[in-house]
């Protein structure tokens, strides 16, 4: 199965990422997220996947994150509000992601892949 691979080229963790997929041999099509940020549809069949809930695609660690305060305001937004704004803006969203079939991983947490995705 080949996966999609959406990633910042120059984030240190999603280069982390892309040695571990090439490594283990997965395949894999790359895009980057800056240039081709994931549109409101994709973003709500992964929170389908995601059992309906948009908390993980968050890039809590980023700029805009904080600059937006959105710690305190996620809360109070409904999840089509939620999905809209990480449409809005790929630093929003929490990556690298790998998208397969069934399956959406955000962020590189190399024990998880491992058991998804060998």
């Amino acid at each position: 199965m080949k996966y999609q691979f959406i990633c910042y080229p120059k984030c240190t963790t999603c280069q982390k990422a892309k040695k571990w997929l090439d490594d283990n041999s997965i395949e894999y099509e790359e895009r980057n997220i800056k240039e081709d940020n994931p549109n409101a549809e994709e973003i709500r069949r992964w929170t389908a996947l995601r059992g309906n809930t948009a908390k993980g695609l968050f890039n809590t660690s980023g700029i805009l994150y904080r600059s937006m305060n959105l710690k305190d305001a996620l809360p109070n937004m409904s999840l089509d509000e939620q999905i809209l704004l990480l449409a809005g803006d790929g630093m929003l969203v929490k990556r690298p992601i790998i998208v397969g079939k069934d399956l959406v991983l955000a962020g590189f947490r190399e024990k998880e892949w491992q058991e998804k995705l060998l």
